[in-house]
């Protein structure tokens, strides 16, 4: 009867440790500061408190140890409340958020000033810069396992340079054969 309770014991264990695949998030600073000693390309996941999406995206996406792992291996994957209080340091520049009200923390605040800089229109959205810490393009909305394995091989083996029109993205997608589980 004990052995039966270590076995089961060690496979609940092993079943949720699979469940809980967790990104390793950096801030601004720390990316593009690891950056400059491993160079890597940047993804940073622009989210609010409030933002119903932000969460799905969080739980579902992720959350699944296919994107957690690729992320941890190849990207510096960064974490940003976008209407957030947290002062900025990045391309010599200073952003805060002059506007933030603390009496809002928990609901929609006033957008930071990097949010604005980045060019972030909703929420959540993927701000994507390259191994250089060049920006290359913003991905808006909720998007699920196999959709952010599309951009984050794009990205990480630099396919995009090679796209001279709307065109080469969509023959892009068509032939992605996906390899991550959900």
């Amino acid at each position: 009867m004990e052995l039966i309770k270590v076995i089961t014991t060690l496979i609940l264990l092993t079943f949720s440790l699979g469940l809980n695949a967790q990104v390793n998030w950096y801030t601004f600073e720390e990316a593009f500061e690891a950056q400059k000693i491993d160079p890597k390309p940047i993804m940073v996941d622009a989210y609010t408190i409030w933002c119903g999406p932000c969460k799905l995206l969080d739980k579902n996406t992720f959350g699944n140890k296919d994107v957690s792992d690729y992320l941890n291996e190849n990207f510096y994957p960064v974490k940003f409340n976008a209407e957030g209080n947290e002062v900025v340091r990045f391309e010599g520049k200073v952003y805060d958020n002059p506007n933030y009200d603390p009496k809002r923390a928990k609901t929609r605040n006033n957008s930071h000033n990097l949010t604005r800089y980045l060019g972030v229109s909703g929420y959540p959205t993927l701000v994507f810069f390259d191994k250089d810490g060049n920006y290359i393009t913003p991905v808006v909305g909720y998007i699920n396992p196999k959709q952010i394995e599309i951009y984050l091989k794009l990205i990480y083996e630099q396919d995009y340079l090679e796209f001279k029109t709307a065109e080469d993205f969509t023959a892009y997608i068509k032939a992605f054969k996906n390899q991550f589980k959900i």
